[in-house]
């Protein structure tokens, strides 16, 4: 997907803006999974999640290729405008961004203080995809699709990074939503680590994308009811589709049940926030503890963006229902 050079250029570009991710390996995550784990901390990231890095590269693509953009225009549950609203406004450049109704409140916060015009429209994020592409026709704001080769040579560079350090990875649990994230770490996984695996993970209340690696084609879902925002996707992107289908290992679906437990994981064990999406390859991993013992194994802690509601009842024990 990208050369050497392609990927250490986006690092050079996105160390302009925020620093490198830790990879810490938990021994009190090995206590309850059986395995080495090696947790990627994109949670730590300036914007709380790993979006912040194809929003450097995507801008400063726009600004080379676009002079005479107004700004951007996107879709997004929440880690994605972030990430496109902060580098817009550190060029100059203006930021409309489409959530649905009844998004994240802290989500839309953030985003509205990094400079989002934020819109809501539409009952779930590919409606408001929808409607953010129709705007876009009208030429004042260049478009921002869900996956971009140059949003994904800037997520590329915490693959790097993992991969870097912890060339001796066997397998890596990556949360799938549009797909930017699994598609990068399978890009930097080529380069530095061709034998470990790469586990995509989707939610049970959104699996297109499994769906659709079994199917050998696109799978729209009729729902994406799920707390786990960053994977409430109904409609898989093809793009990335023909990546992970052809280069991931399998494709791994958990309940939000099982989400839940991850993120109380987290908390109790190593004293981190995992929104829904960012617990998703712990709660994988533990579905999967059976075949991983000894092993040693990488989560991608993708974000840390969960509301205060949401992880209240979380940590209550409870399932925050949709």
């Amino acid at each position: 997907m990208f050369t050497r050079q392609e990927i250490e250029a986006a690092q050079e570009l996105v160390y302009r803006h925020m620093s490198p991710t830790p990879q810490i390996e938990w021994p009190q995550l090995a206590a309850g999974t059986g395995a080495r784990v090696v947790v990627k901390h994109e949670n730590h990231a300036p914007t709380g999640a790993f979006k912040v890095r194809g929003g450097i590269t995507f801008l400063d693509w726009v600004k080379r290729s676009h002079p005479e953009a107004r700004g951007i225009i996107t879709a997004t549950r929440g880690n994605h405008g972030q990430s496109q609203a902060r580098a817009a406004r550190a060029l100059g450049l203006e930021a409309k961004v489409y959530v649905p109704h009844g998004n994240a409140v802290e989500k839309n916060a953030a985003m509205r203080a990094y400079g989002a015009d934020l819109v809501e429209h539409g009952q779930d994020f590919d409606e408001a995809r929808l409607e953010a592409m129709r705007i876009a026709k009208a030429g004042d704001y260049i478009p921002v699709p869900p996956f971009h080769k140059e949003l994904v040579r800037g997520v590329a560079t915490y693959g790097f990074e993992l991969f870097s350090a912890h060339p001796d990875l066997d397998t890596v649990y990556v949360p799938i939503g549009c797909g930017s994230g699994i598609c990068g770490v399978i890009a930097a996984r080529d380069l530095l680590a061709p034998g470990c695996e790469v586990v995509g993970v989707v939610s049970t209340e959104a699996a297109g994308a499994k769906l659709s690696v079994e199917a050998g084609e696109l799978v729209e879902t009729n729902g994406a009811a799920t707390f786990a925002d960053g994977m409430a996707v109904r409609v898989p992107v093809q793009a990335a589709f023909e990546v992970y289908a052809a280069k991931a290992a399998r494709i791994v679906a958990v309940s939000d049940a099982e989400i839940a437990d991850a993120i109380r994981l987290y908390f109790r064990s190593i004293h981190n926030a995992a929104e829904g999406a960012g617990a998703a390859g712990l709660a994988a991993l533990l579905a999967e503890k059976d075949r991983q013992q000894g092993r040693k194994v990488g989560l991608i802690l993708s974000g840390g963006n969960i509301d205060t509601d949401w992880f209240r009842t979380v940590l209550a024990g409870e399932v925050p229902q949709i």
